[in-house]
């Protein structure tokens, strides 16, 4: 065990905190076995359902279809010409031919293959309340699930830690989001570090064309890093072929320490524990400077590669931050 200081630099990512001995009760569903725990499972899988439809249809009717592009456009017909109508529509072959104006109508193709990759590291077990960040990080893959189902889209899931772990290839229906919901909640990875080099890599294997790809994690390495060089080229590389936008999931607790005394903080990934005194408020500040440094230097390193960043947190109301983003892809678009 290390003693930290006064001068101690602060970590990445913490699963979990407490003081002295006394740990607090894992966040989630409770572990039990046969029948029982097959009900829990479907009893909350039927929970997120029925939250996550209602939120696709009442807080995204509409933002969702309007902020993500299909493909291209398709001719449709040629109709004949109504007085308001764009004159750069006409078709002048139809028109010299039936001696009256025509116009070419098009319509576009919506239909997207929406990608979810989702990162199941031992930092997602961590949540300072009622939920953890994976409890978080399968309430918004469920929005967006049946967002994009509602408009005729296929879904694909990616689980990865420091491998990839799962992979259910794009398809569309209820019946998929569901399996969809129960993987991101209940799959139990072997692994416990993280790796998004590896999970964009193989992404860019399977989906050869263009695909509408959210990265739900924290977006930080074992350790607490930031992407290395070669994860920042994947990075880039992705979003050149995908249209790529990174969901960070994060916790206060990872931002700022309470004041109560010496406590004990383990890394999830590796499983190293180190002794704080958040008495002193000389570690506070110098673990919320940390903090505030990594954010931003994260988010200027999306910016660079041009990813869409929305930061959100397990204990804040996200649906208010991700309607926006919704808001802003819609005018962009237009």
């Amino acid at each position: 065990m290390t003693t930290v200081t006064q001068n101690a630099q602060p970590w990445g990512r913490l699963r979990h905190w407490w003081v002295g001995t006394d740990a607090p009760e894992a966040v989630g569903p409770g572990t039990r076995g046969g029948a029982e725990r097959e009900k829990e499972i479907l009893d909350h899988v039927r929970h997120i359902e029925i939250r996550s439809a209602r939120l696709a249809d009442e807080s995204f009717a509409g933002q969702y279809h309007s902020a993500f592009k299909g493909r291209g456009i398709d001719f449709e017909e040629v109709r004949e010409y109504i007085a308001g109508d764009d004159i750069r529509s006409i078709d002048w072959n139809v028109t010299a031919r039936a001696g009256r104006p025509f116009i070419k109508k098009f319509r576009e193709e919506r239909e997207l293959t929406v990608l979810l990759l989702v990162d199941l590291s031992a930092s997602g077990d961590f949540g300072s309340a009622e939920r953890s960040k994976r409890e978080l990080a399968a309430e918004i893959a469920s929005v967006l699930a049946f967002s994009a189902i509602r408009n005729d889209d296929k879904v694909g899931l990616i689980l990865f830690t420091d491998e990839v772990e799962s992979y259910l290839p794009p398809k569309k229906g209820r019946r998929h989001v569901l399996r969809v919901i129960r993987e991101i909640l209940y799959f139990e990875n072997q692994r416990r570090g993280t790796d998004l080099r590896g999970a964009l890599e193989f992404a860019t294997r399977v989906r050869k064309r263009r695909a509408l790809t959210f990265l739900i994690s924290d977006l930080l390495g074992s350790g607490g890093l930031l992407p290395d060089a070669a994860t920042r080229h994947a990075l880039d590389l992705t979003a050149r072929r995908h249209d790529l936008v990174a969901l960070q999931i994060t916790d206060p607790r990872e931002r700022e320490l309470p004041a109560v005394g010496r406590i004990l903080l383990e890394d999830a990934e590796t499983g190293e524990v180190i002794e704080i005194d958040t008495g002193s408020r000389r570690v506070r500040e110098d673990f919320e400077a940390a903090s505030a440094n990594r954010r931003a230097e994260l988010a200027r390193m999306l910016r660079k590669v041009a990813i869409d960043h929305l930061e959100l947190e397990t204990q804040a109301d996200w649906l208010v931050p991700l309607r926006r983003f919704f808001k802003t892809r819609a005018s962009r678009n237009r």
